[in-house]
């Protein structure tokens, strides 16, 4: 098997070395056991036929996707398919295995399946009453930040107040130089990684973005976070972190599982969460990131500002609306995002 070095680092365990590394990523605990849940039966599925995983082509793949069907939903095949294009995609670029196999089986797959599973339909009406019933300051400040921008829970961690600009703010501080001209906003860095330090902390997620955006905050969202500001701990780190622990850790900057447990806590209050669940069912931080996304996308017509908002195209797609930021991206989402208050 082919092995790759990093500090003392190996693959003589694939399955295990991936799931270190997404650990060190800021992959919650919850997320990883999935993982290695699927990655282990499909590696068993291989032993059976003396292949390892760095040996298996698309075609192996494809026929273990194909046993899949009937024993579980389409969705979870979807789901399934995605883990262990993951898998490779990342094991690849570490130059531990040579190809990726799913990368062909995700271009042949039934197009039924969806690579984002179905989720709960939840409507404007619903979403708000939900947010209504959310008063702590840092619960409703995080959940509305979520639904409003479309960030994934680790963006929201790495949010330092120098990220934020707001013009009604009782009180200044001062914003990076990329907000200059752009006021009320929030910037959304690529750079942060897990392990790596960032603005002189140590980060415990990375940002997922293909390029930095700048997502406009419309006067709901502003209100709840100058709101939040006004009662939030000092922090304890000189980043000064934007959403910071209430609880145990006070001060302490948020993580991905405490962001999952807020969340979590709430939508068990509304019925929205089951232990067992499925993303089909369950609502998480990321069901936030697909709502703004279907909702924004639904009402604006524009799949390209939802993108540039989502921070999921490239470098020519990002400069035709940084061009324009202050004037179709900030006009599009203030005519158009849904109001939750």
């Amino acid at each position: 098997m082919s092995e790759v070095e990093r500090g003392s680092a190996d693959t003589e365990d694939p399955v295990a070395y991936f799931l270190d590394d997404i650990t060190f990523q800021g992959k919650s605990r919850r997320t990883r056991d999935a993982y290695e849940r699927v990655l282990r039966e499909f590696e068993a599925y291989l032993t059976e036929r003396t292949l390892g995983l760095d040996e298996a082509n698309h075609r192996d793949c494809m026929a273990w996707i194909h046993q899949l069907r009937g024993s579980v939903g389409e969705s979870t095949v979807a789901t399934y398919a995605s883990y262990l294009h993951r898998f490779y995609g990342y094991m690849t670029e570490v130059g531990a295995f040579e190809e990726n196999p799913m990368a062909l089986v995700l271009e042949e797959i039934d197009e039924s399946i969806n690579v984002d599973p179905e989720r709960r339909d939840i409507t404007v009406p619903a979403m708000r009453s939900f947010v209504g019933d959310v008063t702590h300051p840092l619960d409703r400040a995080v959940v509305m930040t979520l639904l409003k921008t479309g960030v994934r829970a680790g963006e929201l961690c790495n949010l330092d107040r120098r990220d934020l600009s707001l013009t009604e703010a009782p009180f200044e501080w001062d914003h990076r130089p990329q907000l200059d001209g752009k006021p009320d906003s929030i910037y959304v860095d690529d750079a942060p990684s897990a392990g790596e330090e960032y603005n002189g902390q140590r980060r415990t997620a990375s940002n997922k973005r293909k390029r930095a955006t700048t997502i406009p905050v419309d006067d709901e969202l502003a209100s709840v976070l100058v709101e939040w500001l006004a009662v939030r701990p000092d922090p304890r780190s000189e980043a000064d972190p934007l959403f910071v622990s209430t609880t145990d850790e006070w001060g302490k900057r948020l993580t991905p599982d405490m962001v999952h447990h807020i969340v979590e806590n709430h939508a068990r209050d509304q019925g929205w969460y089951r232990d067992g669940g499925g993303a089909e069912e369950n609502v998480t931080p990321h069901y936030f990131r697909h709502f703004f996304t279907t909702h924004l996308r639904d009402r604006t017509g524009d799949r390209g500002i939802v993108k540039y908002l989502r921070g999921d195209v490239a470098q020519d797609v990002i400069d035709t609306y940084t061009h324009d930021w202050g004037d179709r991206v900030r006009q599009m989402y203030s005519e158009h995002v849904y109001r939750l208050l």
